[in-house]
């Protein structure tokens, strides 16, 4: 869903895409502390939106149009050429601003949806067993906002109940500290059970199999990227297109299989993906190739029209690929009361 949002500056596709990430986040989380992560992700959205007008008004290119207001202006010295600091504002200037940090608001929220929806603990037992460690790290990051969220509101609590103030400047003075303690707590207890687990434990492997998997990879990531480049540039031979991609794709996926033989690891419980995340996934992807067909039969609707400024249209193949984001209210289960849709951390474990 954000890759599609981030191929549009349609304003009806890119608050249709809100939309449905918003519904699919109301139906599906749980009640846990972390799953108010959305709601932290879409003010930041709105705060991205207001510093892009802002920063539209003050420094933006001045567009032709209606004017709504001027801003006084400043004479810049020539070596600044195409930059202004003030000047008349147009209405078409403020869409295409609003516009952008729409844009860009839409995938925050996107990427809040998965901080309070998906559980980084299953897809990390999902990786390849080659890429459990930069899983690892990922999965730190992804659960580092859901974490902040939580040690907030439990701090707020409890300054609230001692009649201590939790806004402002001396709020934040007072929370500082205590936040930075419970993340070098939770680093502690992370390395604890990371070592208990065996993390990095590596096979012995022979230098046959090295040096084919750093081969294989690093082959297969340049014809990936010849690859993308050739279907990206409609100039290039259609040799260079789809053929050497799928011949980097394999290679890749074979410097996979070689490098994840060094690779120790132990299931406690297997998760296999079944049709539930199946839909999940592919709901996902057919709102991208909705997006994507439109772009290549009609372009010109994911773009806004700002000069002249014209309503947007409807591509109706992008609709209906953006309303398939819906299934996962249907086909996802419904979460327990009061805990995270797998459970705790602790239940998955690998080493």
């Amino acid at each position: 869903m954000a890759t599609a949002a981030m191929r549009t500056t349609n304003p009806i596709l890119l608050g249709l895409v809100f939309a449905v990430v918003a519904y699919v986040v109301a139906a599906r989380r749980s009640h846990a502390p972390w799953a108010r992560s959305f709601g932290v992700f879409v003010r930041l959205g709105v705060f991205v939106i207001v510093v892009r007008v802002v920063i539209a008004i003050l420094f933006g290119a001045r567009l032709p149009g209606t004017v709504v207001f001027t801003v006084p202006s400043v004479e810049l010295p020539a070596f600044m050429a195409g930059v202004t600091l003030g000047g008349p504002v147009t209405i078409e200037a403020l869409v295409a601003a609003a516009t952008d940090g729409l844009r860009l608001a839409v995938v925050l929220a996107c990427f809040g949806a998965v901080n309070s929806l998906a559980s980084p603990y299953r897809m990390l037992r999902a990786l390849p067993p080659v890429l459990y460690e930069a899983g690892v790290a990922v999965t730190v990051a992804l659960s580092f906002t859901p974490q902040l969220v939580m040690d907030l509101g439990r701090l707020k609590a409890a300054r609230r109940l001692r009649g201590r103030p939790t806004r402002g400047l001396e709020g934040v003075r007072g929370m500082a500290l205590p936040v930075l303690e419970g993340a070098l707590d939770r680093a502690v207890g992370l390395a604890a059970s990371m070592d208990a687990r065996g993390y990095g434990r590596r096979d012995a492997a022979g230098a046959g199999a090295q040096r084919l998997a750093a081969v294989a990879t690093g082959g297969g990531l340049l014809a990936i990227c010849v690859g993308v480049y050739a279907l990206l540039d409609g100039s290039s031979p259609r040799a260079l297109g789809l053929p050497v991609l799928a011949i980097g794709a394999a290679s890749v996926a074979v410097a996979l299989v070689a490098g994840g033989r060094r690779s120790s690891r132990t299931r406690y419980r297997p998760d296999p993906w079944r049709s539930p995340e199946w839909l999940v996934a592919a709901s996902g992807a057919a709102a991208l190739a909705g997006v994507v067909a439109v772009g290549v039969l009609d372009p010109e609707a994911l773009a806004l029209s700002t000069s002249p400024l014209a309503w947007p249209s409807v591509p109706l193949l992008a609709v209906v690929g953006i309303l398939g984001g819906l299934v996962p209210a249907v086909a996802a289960p419904v979460p327990p009361d009061g805990s995270p849709p797998d459970g705790s951390p602790a239940g998955g474990g690998a080493g």
